[in-house]
């Protein structure tokens, strides 16, 4: 386990639950990028995550890390959805497999030729099990998942014991950008429960404190915020408003 991992456990285990802002380098330029992440940080976020289903990749990839690394001081861990989603200026990457996805590519070929660059650009791997909730989102849609029911949490159960036996550190319950509404509480309790210690991420939907809070209780230790980090107009407000709601210091 390295720093980011150590980290994130050790914020979860002191306060009861992390908190993760999402950033898309295609939906905006570097330096606003690196704006947002100074007022994520401000507002008491753990760390940035850094990608998008579509288009982050390359040099607009790196240049936003850069200014994000030189605003906010976090670590800044890398959200692929392919090889492409790779740079050498992270920190970490979660080197995850979408474990409910169709295509092979998603649950192995791209890590299989992502692995070399991520030992080649010394970054942290946090190997996590990637898992689609409905309604999905973009990312549902280019992962190819076969997106888990909402009335089926034991389905997520079991995608996710599977990831937790193969070795997996998180699991990630995703229920897509932009999701009316986040993953079902009983789904976050029932995937918890079987995951004991194994560090829960839930994200998608997710718009409010009081929302996070409730995740939060019923399970889960990361919270991650993306689209509505995108569409406020006071992200330090906005990630205060989570942070205070799932932190019980």
């Amino acid at each position: 386990m390295g720093p980011v991992e150590e980290m994130l456990a050790r914020v979860v285990k002191e306060t009861g639950a992390a908190h993760l802002t999402l950033i898309d380098p295609d939906t905006q330029g570097p330096e606003k990028a690196g704006q947002m992440a100074k007022a994520a940080a401000l507002g008491g976020t753990d760390a940035i995550m850094v990608g998008g289903s579509i288009g982050a990749s390359g040099v607009a990839l790196e240049e936003t890390v850069c200014e994000i690394k030189n605003e906010s001081q976090l670590p800044v861990i890398l959200f692929p959805s392919s090889v492409a989603g790779l740079c050498s200026n992270a920190d970490a990457v979660f080197f995850m497999s979408l474990l409910n996805s169709r295509n092979i590519s998603y649950i192995m070929e791209n890590q299989a030729l992502g692995a070399p660059l991520v030992f080649r650009y010394g970054l942290e791997p946090l190997p996590m099990a990637y898992v689609i909730v409905e309604p999905g989102g973009t990312v549902g849609w280019v992962g190819d998942a076969k997106k888990i029911p909402r009335n089926k949490p034991e389905l997520a159960m079991a995608y996710s014991l599977a990831g937790k036996y193969l070795g997996m550190r998180l699991v990630y319950l995703e229920a897509g950008s932009g999701a009316d509404e986040p993953v079902p509480l009983e789904m976050v309790k029932g995937v918890k429960r079987a995951l004991g210690e194994t560090l829960l991420i839930t994200g998608g939907g997710i718009g409010s404190g009081k929302a996070a809070k409730a995740l939060v209780k019923a399970g889960a230790d990361l919270i991650v915020t993306g689209t509505a980090v995108e569409r406020t107009e006071d992200v330090t407000s906005f990630v205060q408003e989570i942070t205070e709601a799932i932190k019980s210091r």
